[in-house]
């Protein structure tokens, strides 16, 4: 959300400066002891008050002021984030760090391109460079989505679920068809109400059974397209990097980027919606300045095009 303008009237009255006007006009008007001193103390506080939050003295220092509490809230969000980043990093198999490295390497190469691009061009490109700060960050939620579901998945095809429910499915029907040939029979004894109270049990353990499988089954899905997403962002990156590297024009490299961040928003509003994820569903933080791909992966500061005399 954009931030909203300084009321710099209402701001004033909060400030240290409406303190020392007040202390050098009515303070010493008091302080007088004379009618006069009071009266003449009052009408410069009066005038303090309609032309001093105007001035440019005093809105310098509000905008000053309001600028630092900006910039430690966007440091302590980035603080933040970036715990959460290494957190997530340090949580991946060795392969799956090994992945996020190789592809921070290929964001690394499209940043040297870019540089040497924009010292030619006098183009910024500092703000579509931002936005491999979210490919990298998407990239870095998948790595980590697709490792929890490798484990879960990992984890249920040790309990062979659906081989139960097969073996389940025989028995009950095995056992729906002897009660019902001894209700046929018109046979009533403990030993059928024993069977029926089996088959309930029997039942209800194979609809849990079902309820897993439907969710292996949905994990596979979802595994199996978190892996799809991967190879189309990796693809799509060193695609960058080779119009990055080849062509050495600003323009071109701008537009390719754009082009991938449109093709992520599927991506994200998909990993969004898994609610199984939350930790990993949280989009890239509204900062002013480059988050980086992690901690020991700062971003290059921005170039200043050198003026020519």
């Amino acid at each position: 959300m954009p931030d909203q303008p300084t009321n710099y009237r209402r701001a004033f009255w909060k400030s240290r400066h409406h303190l020392w006007l007040a202390l050098l006009t009515l303070g010493l008007g008091f302080a007088s002891g004379e009618p006069l001193g009071l009266l003449a103390g009052a009408t410069l506080y009066a005038l303090g008050l309609v032309y001093l939050p105007d001035a440019g003295f005093f809105r310098r220092a509000i905008d000053s002021d309001t600028q630092g509490r900006r910039d430690l809230e966007a440091a302590a969000r980035l603080a933040d984030f970036h715990q959460q980043q290494d957190r997530v990093l340090a949580d991946l198999s060795p392969a799956r760090r090994q992945r996020h490295a190789q592809l921070a390497a290929v964001c690394a190469d499209i940043e040297k391109a870019s540089t040497e691009a924009q010292n030619s061009t006098g183009l910024d490109l500092d703000s579509r460079l931002r936005k491999l700060d979210e490919l990298m960050w998407t990239y870095l939620r998948m790595l980590a989505i697709e490792q929890s579901l490798d484990v879960y998945l990992e984890t249920e095809r040790k309990e062979r679920v659906p081989e139960l429910v097969a073996s389940l499915e025989a028995e009950t029907q095995s056992l729906a068809a002897e009660i019902e040939t001894a209700k046929k029979a018109n046979k009533t004894s403990p030993i059928l109400d024993t069977k029926e109270r089996l088959a309930a049990s029997r039942l209800e353990r194979l609809e849990t059974l079902r309820q897993r499988l439907r969710r292996i089954e949905q994990a596979q899905g979802n595994l199996d397209l978190v892996r799809s997403e991967q190879e189309r962002l990796v693809e799509q990156v060193k695609l960058i990097r080779a119009d990055a590297v080849a062509a050495k024009n600003a323009d071109a490299l701008s537009a390719r980027i754009d082009l991938s961040i449109e093709h992520l928003a599927a991506t994200n509003k998909w990993l969004s919606e898994l609610t199984e994820f939350k930790d990993l569903t949280n989009n890239l933080p509204d900062l002013p300045t480059r988050v980086g791909y992690s901690t020991t992966t700062a971003p290059r500061p921005p170039q200043k095009t050198p003026v020519s005399e």
